[in-house]
């Protein structure tokens, strides 16, 4: 347990722990949330930052944070109750101290280590290039969760959005996301041509063009390995059956082929009791389907085509079942395969067709940090959009709940804007928080909103005979329907 003290309140304070940020001191009637071998020992009264963000920010928040307190005094009847403590950054963090991202909001988000932000803008001019990627930076934020689910009543542009109910772990950290690139025309970026072409490339056909901006796109066995381990982890907590690999090999073999290569590796070494490949499953089920099946033959039918390969081609396929029937065949074989969770791998193109032609396929995807940026907004836009897809930036110890939608400055202080993403981030966070029954409140009670057609204009516009109204009305009702 953290090293604390007892203040004339009579409640814990870590002796590290600053008593105000920004110049606002903690609420006296709330207490830090703790963390300790990879647990969250989270008190009645827990402390939580809240960011309400920039443009449309500050109406969404006002409305989510009415229906967050409903809802856990509904479930708990005052016995718990969240203790919101403002922290600042963007527009407003600017305005107030000079500067995008105080050090104190850091250091409240560390030190209270549980938060929740509206979105904040990319300032312009330089500096912080995106303070949602230097949050996620500074805090180890490794890995974005981002579910998407159909609700009923969301218009969408598919016919069966309900198949999709997925969740999104995406690498939060590596990537082109690590700012590692160099500006066209700059001294560095020559220099770094110069490099690429009179030494790396010295003896291919391989030229960078001189007149180029050049990016690294660093994945690391570290990064890739913690955030497969993750959703796994996710998978075994939940009941889901399957995780994909998404990846772009083909083509990228040394980063998006290795991250694939990793997340095997995770899978078979750290998780073998409660996993089978997809290939190990195709080898055991061919034993089960034709009892008695060679080595050659088992091999021939996971791997079409294998007889026109190169003999050392096919003596590694052959090696390859060899190795999964002596290592699982006991264990994993007789159909005991079928009860574990099955990991596959899809290239990155190729799972955006997969989620609207074979939504029920696909359950968990573990994604490299691009791909996951582009198919997170890609599902969403199948059951809703952005307006209600809700995200979450995890690392060890420290969390931030976030709406993952843009500020829409022309709107702002409107109160149009749907509330949907950071109410349904609210509810990431009180499942986070372990207050299971608030949350499940909250996701009945806006299911019920939308399908009483009472909704935002997003949704109206789509939605025959609906009524429109605004963001405060919408959480009105939201509290009536719970």
């Amino acid at each position: 347990m953290i090293a604390s003290k007892l203040n004339s309140l009579g409640r814990d304070i870590p002796i590290s722990m600053q008593s105000a940020y920004n110049g606002l001191a903690l609420p006296k009637d709330g207490q830090p949330i703790d963390y300790q071998d990879g647990q969250y020992a989270v008190p009645d009264h827990p402390i939580v930052p809240f960011i309400e963000g920039d443009g449309t920010g500050r109406d969404i928040w006002k409305a989510a944070q009415r229906v967050f307190d409903a809802a856990v005094e509904k479930a708990y009847g005052g016995r718990r109750a969240i203790r919101w403590f403002e922290i600042f950054a963007g527009e407003k963090a600017f305005r107030q101290f000079s500067t995008w991202l105080p050090d104190d909001s850091v250091a409240a988000a560390r030190d209270l280590r549980v938060s929740i932000k509206g979105p904040l803008t990319t300032p312009v001019g330089g500096g912080i290039r995106s303070l949602n990627v230097a949050l996620r930076q500074i805090l180890d934020l490794y890995t974005c969760v981002r579910p998407v689910k159909y609700y009923q009543g969301v218009p969408s542009p598919v016919k069966h959005p309900e198949k999709l109910d997925i969740v999104i772990f995406r690498e939060n950290t590596e990537d082109v996301y690590a700012g590692v690139e160099f500006k066209q025309g700059s001294a560095d970026a020559a220099r770094l041509i110069s490099f690429l072409n009179d030494d790396l490339l010295s003896k291919t056909k391989k030229k960078i063009r001189t007149d180029s901006g050049v990016g690294i796109k660093p994945i690391s066995i570290f990064g890739s390995k913690r955030l497969v381990r993750r959703a796994l982890q996710h998978a075994l907590a939940t009941g889901r059956k399957t995780v994909t690999l998404v990846h772009k090999g083909n083509i990228q073999k040394f980063t998006e082929g290795a991250f694939r290569e990793w997340g095997y590796e995770v899978a078979t070494q750290e998780f073998r009791e409660q996993t089978v490949t997809e290939r190990e499953s195709w080898i055991l089920g061919n034993v089960e389907a034709h009892p008695g099946i060679s080595i050659e033959e088992n091999a021939a039918r996971i791997e079409p085509g294998m007889e026109f390969g190169p003999p050392a081609f096919q003596a590694l396929v052959c090696d390859e079942v060899k190795q999964v029937l002596d290592a699982i065949g006991q264990s994993h074989g007789n159909g005991a395969w079928k009860s574990k969770i099955l990991v596959n791998d899809r290239i990155a193109d190729s799972i955006f067709q997969q989620i609207i032609i074979r939504p029920e396929d696909y359950s968990i995807l573990a994604t490299t940090n691009l791909n996951g940026d582009y198919i997170s907004d890609a599902a969403a836009a199948q059951v809703g959009g952005l307006g209600i897809a809700p995200g979450a930036n995890i690392g060890d110890g420290y969390a931030v709940f976030e709406a993952t939608h843009g500020t829409a400055p022309k709107y702002a202080d409107k109160n149009v804007i749907n509330p949907g993403s950071v109410i349904l981030s609210g509810v990431m966070l009180l499942e986070f928080l372990g207050w299971k029954e608030a949350a499940k409140m909250i996701e009945n009670a806006m299911e019920k909103t939308i399908q009483q057609k009472f909704v935002t204009y997003d949704f109206e516009r789509q939605l025959a005979g609906a009524t429109k109204v605004g963001t405060s009305e919408f959480a009105t009702r939201i509290i009536g329907n719970m």
